[in-house]
């Protein structure tokens, strides 16, 4: 299929993950890893292709013999106008599969709206201004006025008044401005997910500290997982089914690293109806911690 949003790390060398999407346009990239400005390279990822994507010889995306990994959404397309909020935004929306690419301009004022395209309420929000600061993540699975960042190991945080619940349309900003989300009158990006039966799951665990660690439901076969302790300050975990066709899946990145490929020991089982921790390392299994996950299908 054509990808809307693709994500690419370098599995053998210390460079930053890659994250492209339709609405900015291919060549134009932002790190998950840093707070860095979006920028631009032709050599980078060079278009979005009918049924795949194409690379230049950008280091962090094609390096000879070096091997590379690749998540892929598939939303709408560059995008259209949506209304439905205070703020214009450009929305790539897949109602089908509860993903949108949001593209919109700053206007640094307080108790704001921002259209989603989904129609349903998304779970899961990611915002990244395009010329500076964190990757916000946030959203129903955190609760009201909580945050998280992706390119950071710190754990949830409260900011009253910043991030009042989204709706069905509108991904509403706070009486507070939050600099991760409406701040300054430059671009911001979201990618709003909402979960779908048999394709996404995204919700919440507690760990036991076990080798026989819990087993956590999506009702699918994850390819996907995403995990990040939310009371404590162990880096995010990013496991998927390419990089390790096998349990026990091991192969762990970290979106907040540029770090390749670790080996965690005995880390996650992938199972026909949901995964299963298998490690006793804080990082996903901490007696009593409480954890964070997104699971997807492979479609």
């Amino acid at each position: 299929f054509q990808p809307d949003f693709t994500w690419i790390k370098n599995r053998d060398a210390a460079d930053n993950h890659m994250l492209f999407d339709a609405v900015r346009g291919a060549t134009k990239y932002l790190n998950s890893n840093t707070t860095n400005t979006e920028a631009t390279d032709a050599q980078s990822l060079s278009s979005f292709n009918s049924n795949g994507f194409s690379v230049g010889n950008n280091v962090a995306v094609n390096t000879n013999t070096e091997d590379y990994v690749a998540w892929n959404w598939k939303a709408n397309g560059s995008g259209a106008t949506n209304l439905d909020g205070t703020i214009t935004s450009t929305v790539s929306a897949n109602t089908n599969a509860g993903i949108s690419v949001v593209g919109y301009t700053n206007n640094n004022t307080a108790s704001q709206s921002i259209g989603h395209g989904l129609g349903v309420t998304p779970k899961v929000i990611i915002t990244k201004r395009l010329t500076g600061s964190g990757w916000g993540f946030f959203g129903p699975i955190l609760g009201v006025d909580k945050y998280m960042y992706l390119d950071t190991t710190d754990a949830q945080a409260t900011a009253s008044g910043y991030m009042p619940a989204p709706s069905s349309t509108v991904v509403n900003t706070g009486t507070n401005i939050w600099s991760a989300l409406n701040s300054g009158t430059d671009d911001s990006l979201l990618y709003c997910f909402a979960e779908v039966e048999g394709f996404s799951s995204f919700g919440s665990y507690t760990g036991n500290g076990n080798a026989d660690g819990p087993f956590i439901y999506t009702g699918f076969e994850p390819a996907f997982v995403l995990i990040k302790q939310t009371d404590g300050t162990p880096g995010w975990l990013l496991h998927d089914d390419k990089r390790e066709p096998d349990n026990v899946n091991s192969l762990e990145l970290a979106p907040n690293s540029s770090g390749g490929d670790v080996t965690a020991t005995d880390r996650m089982d992938f199972l026909s109806n949901g995964f299963k921790m298998r490690s006793t390392n804080t990082a996903g299994n901490a007696s009593g911690g409480n954890y964070v996950f997104l699971a997807f299908a492979e479609n």
